[in-house]
Protein backbone atom coordinates (compact mmCIF):
# COMPACT_ATOMS: atom_id res chain seq x y z
CA UNK A 1 0.00 0.00 0.00
CA UNK A 2 2.75 2.51 0.90
CA UNK A 3 4.63 1.55 -2.27
CA UNK A 4 1.53 2.45 -4.30
CA UNK A 5 0.97 5.69 -2.38
CA UNK A 6 4.55 6.85 -3.05
CA UNK A 7 4.37 5.78 -6.70
CA UNK A 8 1.37 8.07 -7.15
CA UNK A 9 3.59 10.92 -5.90
CA UNK A 10 6.35 10.01 -8.34
CA UNK A 11 8.60 8.22 -5.82
CA UNK A 12 9.35 4.65 -6.87
CA UNK A 13 10.87 2.36 -4.27
CA UNK A 14 10.98 -1.42 -3.96
CA UNK A 15 8.77 -2.90 -1.18
CA UNK A 16 11.84 -4.05 0.86
CA UNK A 17 13.12 -0.46 0.93
CA UNK A 18 9.74 0.82 2.09
CA UNK A 19 9.65 -1.83 4.80
CA UNK A 20 13.14 -0.81 5.96
CA UNK A 21 12.25 2.89 6.18
CA UNK A 22 8.96 2.18 7.95
CA UNK A 23 10.77 -0.01 10.46
CA UNK A 24 13.33 2.72 11.14
CA UNK A 25 10.53 5.26 11.67
CA UNK A 26 8.51 2.79 13.75
CA UNK A 27 5.56 3.02 11.36
CA UNK A 28 3.21 0.07 11.52
CA UNK A 29 0.57 -1.11 9.08
CA UNK A 30 -3.06 -1.52 10.10
CA UNK A 31 -3.67 -5.17 10.89
CA UNK A 32 -7.05 -6.31 9.65
CA UNK A 33 -9.17 -8.43 11.93
CA UNK A 34 -9.65 -11.97 10.76
CA UNK A 35 -13.15 -12.83 9.75
CA UNK A 36 -14.76 -16.12 10.78
CA UNK A 37 -15.26 -18.91 8.29
CA UNK A 38 -18.60 -18.75 6.54
CA UNK A 39 -21.09 -21.56 6.26
CA UNK A 40 -23.13 -21.56 3.06
CA UNK A 41 -26.85 -21.36 3.58
CA UNK A 42 -29.60 -22.99 1.64
CA UNK A 43 -30.10 -21.67 -1.89
CA UNK A 44 -33.19 -19.49 -1.92
CA UNK A 45 -32.80 -16.67 -4.43
CA UNK A 46 -35.41 -14.01 -4.88
CA UNK A 47 -33.50 -12.97 -8.02
CA UNK A 48 -30.94 -15.08 -9.87
CA UNK A 49 -27.22 -14.37 -9.50
CA UNK A 50 -26.37 -12.71 -12.81
CA UNK A 51 -22.66 -12.36 -11.98
CA UNK A 52 -21.61 -15.78 -10.68
CA UNK A 53 -18.54 -14.19 -9.06
CA UNK A 54 -17.46 -12.58 -12.35
CA UNK A 55 -16.74 -9.07 -11.06
CA UNK A 56 -14.77 -7.76 -14.05
CA UNK A 57 -16.87 -5.15 -15.88
CA UNK A 58 -15.70 -3.43 -19.06
CA UNK A 59 -17.51 -0.09 -18.71
CA UNK A 60 -18.94 2.21 -16.01
CA UNK A 61 -22.59 2.25 -14.92
CA UNK A 62 -23.10 -1.28 -16.19
CA UNK A 63 -22.92 -3.29 -12.94
CA UNK A 64 -23.23 -1.88 -9.44
CA UNK A 65 -22.96 -3.74 -6.13
CA UNK A 66 -24.47 -2.80 -2.79
CA UNK A 67 -24.74 -3.86 0.84
CA UNK A 68 -25.26 -2.63 4.41
CA UNK A 69 -23.02 -2.49 7.47
CA UNK A 70 -23.63 -1.44 11.06
CA UNK A 71 -21.77 1.40 12.84
CA UNK A 72 -21.83 1.37 16.65
CA UNK A 73 -21.10 4.75 18.24
CA UNK A 74 -20.19 5.53 21.87
CA UNK A 75 -23.17 5.25 24.17
CA UNK A 76 -24.60 2.31 22.25
CA UNK A 77 -26.02 4.37 19.38
CA UNK A 78 -26.21 2.27 16.22
CA UNK A 79 -26.16 3.74 12.75
CA UNK A 80 -26.24 1.84 9.47
CA UNK A 81 -24.45 2.51 6.21
CA UNK A 82 -25.60 1.58 2.73
CA UNK A 83 -23.04 1.96 -0.06
CA UNK A 84 -23.13 1.29 -3.79
CA UNK A 85 -19.94 0.73 -5.81
CA UNK A 86 -19.43 0.53 -9.55
CA UNK A 87 -17.65 -2.74 -10.33
CA UNK A 88 -15.89 -1.21 -13.37
CA UNK A 89 -13.23 0.58 -11.28
CA UNK A 90 -14.60 -0.05 -7.76
CA UNK A 91 -15.51 3.63 -7.25
CA UNK A 92 -18.28 4.47 -4.79
CA UNK A 93 -21.27 5.98 -6.58
CA UNK A 94 -23.39 6.60 -3.46
CA UNK A 95 -23.26 6.16 0.30
CA UNK A 96 -25.74 7.01 3.04
CA UNK A 97 -25.95 6.59 6.81
CA UNK A 98 -29.21 6.12 8.71
CA UNK A 99 -30.56 5.11 12.10
CA UNK A 100 -32.73 2.51 10.34
CA UNK A 101 -31.63 -0.45 8.24
CA UNK A 102 -34.63 -0.75 5.98
CA UNK A 103 -35.74 -0.71 2.36
CA UNK A 104 -36.02 3.08 2.48
CA UNK A 105 -32.29 3.41 3.18
CA UNK A 106 -31.51 1.13 0.24
CA UNK A 107 -33.89 3.06 -2.02
CA UNK A 108 -32.59 6.48 -0.95
CA UNK A 109 -28.99 5.40 -1.58
CA UNK A 110 -29.87 4.02 -5.00
CA UNK A 111 -31.76 7.20 -5.87
CA UNK A 112 -28.65 9.26 -5.10
CA UNK A 113 -26.54 7.03 -7.34
CA UNK A 114 -29.06 7.21 -10.19
CA UNK A 115 -29.38 10.99 -10.02
CA UNK A 116 -25.62 11.44 -9.85
CA UNK A 117 -24.51 8.99 -12.57
CA UNK A 118 -27.55 8.63 -14.87
CA UNK A 119 -27.11 4.94 -15.81
CA UNK A 120 -28.83 3.60 -18.91
CA UNK A 121 -31.56 0.99 -18.98
CA UNK A 122 -30.48 -2.52 -18.01
CA UNK A 123 -28.06 -1.62 -15.21
CA UNK A 124 -27.42 -4.66 -12.98
CA UNK A 125 -27.58 -4.08 -9.22
CA UNK A 126 -26.02 -6.95 -7.28
CA UNK A 127 -26.74 -7.52 -3.58
CA UNK A 128 -27.29 -10.25 -1.03
CA UNK A 129 -30.74 -11.64 -0.28
CA UNK A 130 -31.42 -9.20 2.53
CA UNK A 131 -35.07 -8.41 3.14
CA UNK A 132 -34.42 -4.76 2.32
CA UNK A 133 -33.32 -5.58 -1.24
CA UNK A 134 -36.08 -8.17 -1.66
CA UNK A 135 -38.87 -5.95 -0.36
CA UNK A 136 -41.80 -5.03 -2.57
CA UNK A 137 -40.99 -1.31 -2.35
CA UNK A 138 -37.34 -1.71 -3.36
CA UNK A 139 -37.94 -4.19 -6.18
CA UNK A 140 -40.66 -1.90 -7.54
CA UNK A 141 -38.25 1.05 -7.41
CA UNK A 142 -35.65 -0.95 -9.35
CA UNK A 143 -38.19 -2.04 -11.94
CA UNK A 144 -39.42 1.53 -12.38
CA UNK A 145 -35.82 2.63 -13.09
CA UNK A 146 -35.12 -0.28 -15.49
CA UNK A 147 -32.61 -1.89 -13.13
CA UNK A 148 -31.99 -5.64 -13.16
CA UNK A 149 -31.56 -7.07 -9.68
CA UNK A 150 -29.01 -9.81 -9.07
CA UNK A 151 -28.56 -11.62 -5.74
CA UNK A 152 -25.90 -13.73 -4.07
CA UNK A 153 -26.60 -17.20 -2.78
CA UNK A 154 -27.83 -17.27 0.81
CA UNK A 155 -24.97 -17.18 3.30
CA UNK A 156 -22.25 -16.85 0.64
CA UNK A 157 -20.47 -13.47 0.93
CA UNK A 158 -17.97 -14.51 -1.74
CA UNK A 159 -20.76 -13.92 -4.26
CA UNK A 160 -20.53 -10.22 -3.36
CA UNK A 161 -16.80 -10.11 -2.63
CA UNK A 162 -16.14 -6.53 -3.86
CA UNK A 163 -18.62 -5.16 -1.32
CA UNK A 164 -17.14 -7.33 1.45
CA UNK A 165 -13.72 -5.97 0.50
CA UNK A 166 -14.96 -2.39 0.49
CA UNK A 167 -16.49 -2.67 3.95
CA UNK A 168 -13.33 -4.34 5.24
CA UNK A 169 -11.42 -1.24 4.12
CA UNK A 170 -14.12 1.10 5.42
CA UNK A 171 -14.06 -0.45 8.89
CA UNK A 172 -10.30 -1.02 9.27
CA UNK A 173 -8.96 2.13 7.63
CA UNK A 174 -11.66 4.50 8.83
CA UNK A 175 -14.43 3.60 11.26
CA UNK A 176 -12.41 1.50 13.73
CA UNK A 177 -9.77 4.24 14.05
CA UNK A 178 -12.01 6.96 15.47
CA UNK A 179 -14.48 7.63 18.25
CA UNK A 180 -17.38 9.62 16.87
CA UNK A 181 -19.03 12.01 19.32
CA UNK A 182 -22.13 12.55 17.21
CA UNK A 183 -24.03 11.22 14.22
CA UNK A 184 -23.33 14.48 12.39
CA UNK A 185 -19.58 13.97 12.84
CA UNK A 186 -19.88 10.37 11.63
CA UNK A 187 -21.75 11.47 8.52
CA UNK A 188 -19.28 14.23 7.68
CA UNK A 189 -16.23 12.02 8.16
CA UNK A 190 -17.83 9.12 6.28
CA UNK A 191 -18.37 11.24 3.17
CA UNK A 192 -14.87 12.68 3.47
CA UNK A 193 -13.27 9.23 3.71
CA UNK A 194 -15.26 7.77 0.82
CA UNK A 195 -15.45 10.62 -1.67
CA UNK A 196 -12.09 12.22 -0.96
CA UNK A 197 -9.74 9.49 0.22
CA UNK A 198 -11.20 6.21 -1.05
CA UNK A 199 -12.34 7.35 -4.48
CA UNK A 200 -9.54 9.81 -5.23
CA UNK A 201 -6.44 9.11 -3.14
CA UNK A 202 -6.30 5.55 -1.85
CA UNK A 203 -4.47 3.10 -4.17
CA UNK A 204 -6.56 0.12 -5.22
CA UNK A 205 -4.86 -3.10 -6.29
CA UNK A 206 -7.74 -3.96 -8.64
CA UNK A 207 -6.79 -0.82 -10.61
CA UNK A 208 -3.07 -1.58 -10.63
CA UNK A 209 -2.41 0.73 -7.70
CA UNK A 210 -4.50 3.64 -8.96
CA UNK A 211 -7.36 5.16 -6.93
CA UNK A 212 -10.77 4.37 -8.47
CA UNK A 213 -11.47 7.87 -9.80
CA UNK A 214 -7.97 8.17 -11.25
CA UNK A 215 -8.34 4.78 -12.94
CA UNK A 216 -11.74 5.80 -14.27
CA UNK A 217 -10.33 8.96 -15.85
CA UNK A 218 -7.43 7.01 -17.34
CA UNK A 219 -9.68 4.34 -18.89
Amino acid sequence: MMTDYLALQGHKYAPPAIYKYMDELNLKSIVRRRKPCYVKGDIHKVFPDLLNQNFDVDSPNKVWATDFTYLILPGGITEYNCTIIDLHKRNVVATLNSSRIDAQLAEDTLAIAINRHKPGKGLILHSDQGRQFASRAFTKFCSKNHIQQSMSRAGCPYDNAPMERFYNTFKNEFFNLYSFKSVETLNEMTYDFIFVKYNNLRPHRYNGGLPPSVALRAA
